[in-house]
């Protein structure tokens, strides 16, 4: 049988140590009751980029779906898995939600792939091939932009693609009533990994804007 790697032990023992003895309480009533989290984030599964991190959330604060590049994909109810649409018809339905948060990120691997689409690990039969290619649109009109560096296209589809999936969460009967109602409110952000900072998209004119404090 393989060893579980040495560090998740490590940090387990540290967390059974530490935060668990300090919010015993809390995780008992989590298990008790159950999850009553207030918002959730779709967010790249980027191990620099976690959200209960860069929101100081607790257990049970904040419901986090993780995917490549932070996409949600539109309503397509077929008969494919579909894990991202799942956990949003979970979040909305089942736990009531109605703050959704869709957080990109600076440096952003799979926009990066999008971007040079004949690189690793795309490729036209490979799942992440397919998956990215939500993107293909958005990234082609951004490719011919022969005006920008490498930089600004790379950050222009990483906050372009947050903008895409909101438009795609609005395709999901769900979220578009409930929005149409006043009673679910979505939300663009994107992360800046090199400096910690947190841009906020203006819900009326797309842009993204740094919160004052």
């Amino acid at each position: 049988m393989a060893q579980f790697p040495d560090e998740l032990l490590n940090g387990y023992r540290n967390f059974m140590n530490g935060r668990y003895v300090e919010e015993s309480d809390r995780y008992q009533s989590l298990a008790k009751e159950g999850q009553k989290p207030k918002a959730m984030v779709v967010a790249c599964c980027d191990s620099r980029a976690a959200p209960e991190t860069i929101f100081d959330c607790g257990p049970g604060e904040l419901f986090v779906v993780r995917n490549v590049a932070n996409l949600v994909p539109p309503y397509e109810p077929d008969g494919n898995y579909h894990s991202t649409s799942a956990a949003l018809e979970f979040a909305v339905q089942g736990l009531k939600i109605r703050d959704i948060v869709v957080m990109g990120h600076g440096r952003c691997g799979g926009i990066s792939a999008a971007l040079a689409p004949s690189s690793e690990p795309l490729s036209p039969g490979d799942f992440i091939g397919k998956w990215m290619g939500m993107l293909d649109g958005p990234a082609e009109q951004i490719r011919s932009a022969g005006i920008l560096t490498a930089a600004e296209r790379q950050r222009a589809l990483e906050r372009v693609s947050v903008r895409n999936s909101l438009q795609n969460l609005r395709t999901f009967p769900c979220v578009k009533i409930l929005e149409d109602a006043g009673k679910m409110r979505l939300h663009g952000a994107w992360f800046d990994i090199s400096t910690g900072e947190l841009w906020i998209m203006d819900s009326a004119s797309g842009d993204f804007i740094r919160p004052k404090f």
